[in-house]
């Protein structure tokens, strides 16, 4: 089959990418650069070079090989960001979004499996969080997701189009081959690592006084080759003429900053330097996934559920890429 990863250069997508290739499919990535990496894209992925406003780079996508399903990962995802650029986050996370649906129904495709968020939630309400828990975003970013899902379920309605919407929670670690190289880091995990091998200054734990055991923010890490074993069998789903679907996938276990900074410690054999800093605007106390549906519906569970064992796989990639991808 022949499958279509918008977003396929950046961190999860390189990874979706690497597990439909290793399961002998056509891949074909769609990604501007902006903030993936060409070396991230699996070897035997043909890519698109170009954003989906580009007519040019969506006729080829589409026209290159028939695609049967598209994966969107595309998308702006920093919550402070969100907040100083709102207009900026629709048009990536929304409008953007909208012309590649256009492309869909243009090409014929009517099977999407999309990246969302737990940033739809409202994280006020009691964990962990369920499908059917109150949707209150607290920041742009989650309410974009939200939107985009609001488009997806109209479309079904109106064009017939399938779809699958995962709601990540905390998403770390690292396959053998990819793993994760911001060219700006804002995640937990890798600022820390740096900060182990001391490539970067002392790491800000933002807030600790929150209403949290020992005052620092809970979240919720699932390792990236889960989710993208979750996509996989997405896939499968809309592929075997599988309803739509929206779901969370999350490890259904909360950890705290200091709790992955000791992890971190524990598995490189170094201490973390960090400093204390003030809560960050719209980043919740807590957020837990209840992923029991994922369970139900696509036959998935967490794999790689030991906080040490998703670190151990980012560590093990950064010792190999101490600078990330080549170019």
């Amino acid at each position: 089959m022949n499958f279509l990863v918008v977003g396929g250069a950046g961190y999860i997508g390189s990874v979706v990418a690497e597990e439909l290739v290793r399961g002998r499919h056509s891949v074909l990535v769609l990604d501007d650069l902006s903030t993936g990496h060409k070396d991230a894209v699996p070897a035997l992925a043909y890519l698109v070079k170009g954003h989906t406003s580009d007519p040019k780079a969506l006729r080829e996508a589409f026209t290159t090989k028939e695609i049967d399903c598209v994966v969107h990962l595309a998308a702006r995802t920093i919550v402070s960001d969100s907040l100083a650029d709102p207009a900026g986050y629709e048009d990536a996370n929304v409008r953007q979004g909208t012309i590649l649906l256009d492309a869909m129904r243009e090409h014929g495709v009517s099977r999407i499996v999309f990246s969302s968020t737990a940033a739809v939630y409202d994280a006020s309400t009691p964990m962990p969080l369920h499908e059917n828990s109150p949707l209150v975003p607290g920041n742009p970013y989650g309410q974009t997701k939200l939107q985009f899902e609001a488009i997806l379920r109209e479309r079904e309605r109106t064009e017939g189009l399938r779809f699958v919407a995962l709601r990540y929670f905390n998403v770390a670690g690292a396959s053998i081959d990819h793993g994760e190289d911001h060219r700006r880091e804002t995640h937990l995990i890798p600022l820390l690592l740096d900060a182990a091998r001391g490539a970067r200054d002392p790491v800000p734990v933002y807030g600790s006084d929150y209403p949290t055991p020992d005052g620092t923010a809970v979240r919720d890490y699932i390792h990236v080759v889960d989710i993208a074993e979750a996509h996989v069998r997405a896939i499968r789903h809309l592929m075997d003429g599988g309803a739509s679907l929206t779901l969370n996938l999350g490890a259904e276990r909360g950890l705290s900053v200091r709790e992955v900074i000791r992890s971190v410690e524990r598995v490189t054999g170094r201490q973390v330097p960090t400093v204390e800093a003030p809560r960050r605007a719209g980043d919740p106390p807590a957020l837990i996934a209840s992923s029991e549906e994922a369970g139900r519906m696509l036959g998935w569970k967490p794999q790689w559920g030991d906080i040490d064992t998703i670190i151990e796989t980012a560590w093990a990639w950064r010792q190999r890429y101490p600078e990330g991808y080549a170019e």
